[in-house]
């Protein structure tokens, strides 16, 4: 049992550093866009960086009170984008790789559900419920770049 929930506590710390890169680069991401029509995709890339601020709430407990691990205070790359179309397609990219990762979390989880007696339901539930916000931000993206 102690050696799935090192190797979850390793997994959801990464993705606890991924959401942290995220929010962070869409913040400032938002400072960049400018024109007469920037103000709803400003407010629209700040309330992502919201969502992806309860995601690292989500994560960090998953790996404090369910997994009985220390969460990282560390930061995943970021990625730099000037004009409006490279930020909206940097950070589709990266909402693309967040739920590639986090869908190989779920699997250990499910996988492993027996071996979680009293942390499944609430890994299972948590991580999915990201997974299907992540894919909301893709399909808005994509909408936004006319793909």
């Amino acid at each position: 049992m102690a050696e799935i929930k090192n190797e979850l506590i390793v997994m959801l710390n990464q993705a606890l550093e991924m959401e942290h890169a995220a929010r962070i680069q869409y913040l400032a991401h938002a400072e960049l866009i400018k024109g007469i029509d920037a103000e709803p995709l400003i407010e629209r890339l700040k309330e992502i960086a919201s969502d992806e601020a309860k995601h690292e709430d989500k994560f960090r407990d998953l790996i404090g009170n369910y997994l009985d691990g220390e969460p990282s205070m560390g930061i995943y790359k970021t990625r730099k984008a000037g004009t409006t179309v490279e930020i909206l397609t940097v950070n589709l990219a990266g909402e693309k790789e967040a739920i590639d990762f986090y869908k190989t979390i779920y699997k250990k989880v499910i996988e492993n559900k027996e071996k979680l007696p009293y942390a499944f339901e609430t890994l299972e539930h948590e991580i999915r419920h990201v997974i299907m916000e992540e894919q909301q931000h893709v399909a808005e993206l994509s909408v936004l770049l006319g793909q």
